[in-house]
């Protein structure tokens, strides 16, 4: 039997029955909500995994927030092929926002409506279900093919930094990640550096500012200074062709940092927060370091001007070579399944795959969904595109483990 003839075994109703229950199972991380949360879709899970008679793993991070394993192993020498779909979803926000139930799953037209439904659970479904189809279509391949279901992607990625840690990538061969990009092939992603830029001023009087340390007029300082150094990165590094420019966003900024504000107050601390977006070419070291002289510079020009960076995450930035086998392998199923060329591309933002990456597996990231669709209100996931990500999935899986 060839390896095309497993999209045959790929179930419409299946894949679209399990993205309706996933999204119908609230996993919006709330510390205040003990055992639910991605807890409860993540037992789910385990029921369902178990029932297609794979070896299955459930696996704490922290009390109340678990990783799901599922291991199909032919029991023959050969590759291991990984898919990463993340159970949490963000926050529906504002319910009045919502044409639809944001946990109904509703269908309207040729689409599935609620959170989760295409950031990521729409794409974890067609993974399972990718995985049926290989088991149904009963190819005699060997190697192995493990469902990575991590927690907390949307926020530090602790569920796939525990999933490295236990010693699960090792002996991963390549992997794909499960992430709303219209099936096109993405084998590059932005990095990313979440940095707390604290100023230290002194507290007075607004009438007698000169008694004090104002804060804030010297934070202004370092942010203008820091936009020079964007504007400096992205003249040295130009607009990359899939990911666009790397930017340094000032996104919070408090001041005090602690404590009521009063317009008669000068405060005597002032905070701003960094969303750092980096792209082929930049070290994050590198980048550091000129935040760091950025604060030297100020504070000798300036005897009064104190600060500190704290860096509180760092996720690299990704690049996949075209010729690695599991590019071609997706990149060759979306050929012979639309009969189409397949379109390369970058994600944006950071997975779960920049840890996979870092931890040595090549990575390639595609599925269903409008990439401009996740975390807005009546955020939805095409049936049809849900279906084709499916049907990619499992030749996927078997084109890389044949060495196609």
């Amino acid at each position: 039997m060839s390896i095309d003839q497993v999209v045959s075994f790929v179930e419409e109703k299946e894949v679209v029955s399990l993205t309706q229950k996933l999204v119908q199972i609230p996993s919006v991380f709330k510390p205040e909500q003990p055992g639910g949360n991605e807890e409860q879709v993540a037992r789910y899970l385990v029921d369902c995994l178990k029932g297609m008679g794979l070896s299955v793993y459930y696996e704490e991070v922290v009390p109340g927030r678990p990783n799901v394993i599922a291991v199909y192993d032919t029991g023959k020498p050969g590759k291991t092929i990984l898919f990463e779909g993340h159970t949490d979803v963000v926050t529906e926000g504002d319910r009045e926002m919502w044409s639809y139930d944001p946990f109904g799953a509703a269908i309207h037209g040729n689409r599935i409506y609620g959170r989760g439904s295409c950031d990521t659970k729409g794409n974890l479904a067609a993974a399972i279900c990718a995985v049926k189809a290989v088991q149904r279509s009963k190819q005699s391949f060997g190697g192995k093919i493990i469902l990575c279901i991590p927690c907390d992607e949307e926020g530090m990625m602790i569920g796939i930094k525990d999933f490295i840690r236990r010693g699960w990538a090792a002996g991963v061969d390549g992997a794909i990640i499960c992430e709303p990009e219209e099936n096109q092939i993405c084998i590059t992603q932005k990095g990313a550096m979440r940095a707390v830029l604290h100023v230290y001023g002194k507290m007075a009087h607004g009438a007698m500012p000169l008694t004090g340390i104002n804060p804030n007029t010297k934070m202004a300082r370092a942010i203008v200074a820091i936009e020079k150094l964007e504007q400096r990165e992205k003249e040295r590094l130009g607009c990359h062709p899939m990911l666009g420019w790397p930017s340094i966003t000032p996104t919070i900024l408090q001041a005090p940092v602690k404590g009521e504000p009063q317009i008669n107050v000068v405060p005597a601390q002032c905070m701003t927060t960094l969303d750092i977006r980096t792209v082929p070419g930049q070290d994050h070291h590198h980048i550091r370091q000129q935040l760091e002289d950025i604060l030297l510079e100020l504070s000798l020009a300036d005897k009064d001007f104190r600060a500190g960076l704290d860096v509180i995450e760092e996720r690299p930035w990704t690049l996949t070579n075209k010729e690695d086998a599991v590019v071609r392998a997706v990149a060759g199923s979306y050929q012979a399944i639309t009969k189409k060329e397949p379109v390369y591309n970058g994600v944006p933002g950071a997975t779960d795959g920049t840890f996979l990456h870092k931890a040595g597996i090549p990575i390639v990231t595609t599925g269903a969904g409008d990439r401009h669709i996740p975390h807005h209100a009546d955020e939805y996931v095409d049936i049809g595109q849900l279906v084709e990500t499916t049907q990619l999935y499992a030749r996927s899986a078997l084109a890389f483990l044949a060495g196609e």
